[in-house]
This record gives C-alpha cells, sequence and structure tokens, in this order.
C-alpha cells in the first residue's frame, strides 16, 4: 500500500514509523529482524531502509604508491526491503539517490522493487562522498533529486529510457521526497531551500519526509512556509532521540541542525550515556506529543540501527 493511502485510511490518527540502516558488510540480516520486532508492537504501516553509496578508500601499495579502492561499507538495501515485507507484512520504503547511479542503473533498480511488489520509495540526491567536498553526478546520472523524481513518473508513465519499447507496463510508485526545516546544507536560504523543494513536487512527489529537528517550531514554520508557496502534500516530521554525549557535536556538524540550549545544557551536565540517553528520549516524547496536537499524519523516527530508546517513545505515545 502506498504511503499516501496509509494516511488517508488512518483518518487523522497519527502513524508511527521508522528508519533503519542496513548492516555493515559482513553482518547477519538478524540484526535488523531483532531491531524491528520490538517496534512491531506499535504496527508501523511502512519501514524506511536507507541507501549507502559506494566510498573510496586509498590503501599504499609496495612501491609507496595510493591505490584507490572503490567500497560500498552497508550493501543490502533492497534485500531487506524483500526480507521486510516477507517476515512482517509491512511496507518497506528503499531510498534510492542520485549518487552513484546512471539514469539506467536507476530504471534497473526501479524495475527490481516493482518485481518485488515494493510500491513506495524516497527518492534524494545523496551526499558527496567522504573524499569530495561538493556532490557529483554520475556521467549519465541525476543532478538533483528533482530529476530523479521525473524519472520515477516517467516509469509509472510507462516511459522508458528506451523510446522503442512496445507495450511497456507503467509502475506505480508512491514516491517521497526530502524537506528541510532549516534548509538544506548547500541551499542559500530556506526561501530557496522551499522553491526547488516544489520542483519535486511538481515533478511528480506524492509526499515530503523531514530532516530531523529539535525545535518543533521549525517544524511548523516549514509547513507554513510550504502550504504558502501551494504544497499541499502530507509533510511528515522526521524525529531522532539523542543518546549520546557525542552526538551532540557530531548532528549538529554532520545534518547541519541546531539543538536548544536548554537541550544542550541538560545533556552537558548529564553524568553519563545512559543519563544523555534519557535525557534525548524524554525530549523526544515531548516533541511528538505537541506533534500529535499539531496534527500530524505521522511520526518518523530515525533509528541509525537501534531500536531501544525509540521503543520507550512509542511505548509512551501508541
Amino acid at each position: 500500500m502506498k504511503v499516501t493511502e496509509h494516511i488517508q485510511n488512518a483518518k487523522g490518527k497519527p502513524l508511527f514509523s521508522f528508519e533503519i540502516l542496513p548492516p555493515l558488510k559482513g553482518q547477519n540480516i538478524q540484526s535488523i529482524f531483532d531491531n524491528i520486532d520490538p517496534l512491531m508492537e506499535f504496527k508501523p504501516p511502512f519501514i524506511d531502509v536507507t541507501y549507502h553509496r559506494e566510498e573510496y578508500e586509498y590503501k599504499e601499495r609496495e612501491n609507496g604508491l595510493l591505490e584507490k579502492k572503490i567500497v560500498k561499507k552497508r550493501p543490502g538495501t533492497v534485500g531487506i526491503c524483500a526480507a521486510i515485507q516477507n517476515k512482517f507484512k509491512v511496507d518497506a520504503i528503499p531510498h534510492i539517490l542520485c549518487g552513484g547511479f546512471t539514469k539506467e542503473d536507476t530504471e534497473n533498480f526501479l524495475i527490481d522493487l516493482d518485481f518485488l511488489g515494493i510500491e513506495n520509495v524516497v527518492a534524494l540526491r545523496g551526499d558527496a562522498v567522504k573524499n569530495e567536498i561538493y556532490f557529483k553526478p554520475e556521467r549519465e546520472g541525476h543532478r538533483y533529486a528533482s530529476e530523479l523524481v521525473k524519472q520515477i513518473s516517467s516509469l509509472n508513465n510507462a516511459i522508458y529510457l528506451d523510446d522503442e519499447l512496445q507495450n511497456s507496463t507503467a509502475t506505480n510508485f508512491c514516491i517521497g521526497v526530502a524537506g528541510y526545516p532549516e534548509k538544506h546544507m548547500e541551499a542559500p536560504s530556506l526561501d530557496s531551500d522551499i522553491h526547488f523543494l516544489k520542483q519535486k513536487i511538481a515533478n511528480g512527489a506524492n509526499y515530503i519526509i523531514t530532516q530531523m529537528f529539535f525545535d518543533n517550531q521549525k517544524y511548523f514554520d516549514f509547513v507554513e512556509k510550504c502550504r504558502e508557496e501551494g504544497i499541499t502534500v502530507p509533510i511528515i516530521p522526521g524525529l531522532k532521540p539523542i543518546a549520546t554525549k557525542n552526538q551532540l557535536n557530531l548532528i549538529p556538524h554532520r545534518f547541519k541542525v541546531d539543538l536548544p540550549d536548554c537541550l544542550i545544557m541538560d545533556i552537558v551536565k548529564a553524568k553519563d550515556n545512559e543519563a544523555v540517553s534519557q535525557i534525548g528520549i524524554e525530549w523526544c516524547i515531548k516533541q511528538s506529543e505537541e506533534l500529535i496536537k499539531n496534527g500530524v499524519p505521522v511520526l518518523h523516527y530515525y533509528s541509525m540501527g537501534k531500536s531501544n530508546n525509540i521503543y520507550k517513545i512509542a511505548q509512551s505515545l501508541f
């Protein structure tokens, strides 16, 4: 079932969903199941699965020269989605990126998903690889998420890259895209960011899921700006409970989001990570309660591969 259909069927009741990471290469899928199992108590209608593109590593040869090697540390997104749908009977939503994909790669990826009965995707540009400052598309790939959305929409209309195909079958993907309440890190302003978000919707995106935020007012202001610009699709808030002191620095640096001063000071004063985790859970519960009161369609949690804190939050809400 499509995400938009799940929202319609809920008739105003907020849904619970979450995002997981594929395990590191060499690990067992059981680690995924172990983290999902406890959360099934709260009846998530769908689960997002991130996609991780290749990285470059440089290894020194015997002659002292460096050899560039391409590695993918978290493969398995499509297989995990298929396994989730088979085992848990809920919709699995793979992320699909511009980075690392040609248009042909994208089309074949989508065909595989369609054959597996996967009806939802989240279309993202993706980040630059670690040793590059700026994002670089593949030679025959997409530079922007709006272009990726357009290709997926074209497949939904049975338009393939090979225009000589006859009697081609249309896919039926529901397309999610990212929104940034505090603007994308590369955007010059929030208004310009929403301008390009509007283009993704015009190209066929069906819903928006936001980057994590820790101040609900930023989400409310973002939604208001989107509505003023004529964006009417569901806007799902993404939430992340802070779990360790290291995340106090890592999250603002990695995701370019602000943390409220009172949250920062509570974490700074915490005696250990167990206390930090409890602070993060309580903060996220308060955020969630306010969002529910304001009628959000879904509460979507970034688990980062761990479910204990998400379980405690969901237990108090659903």
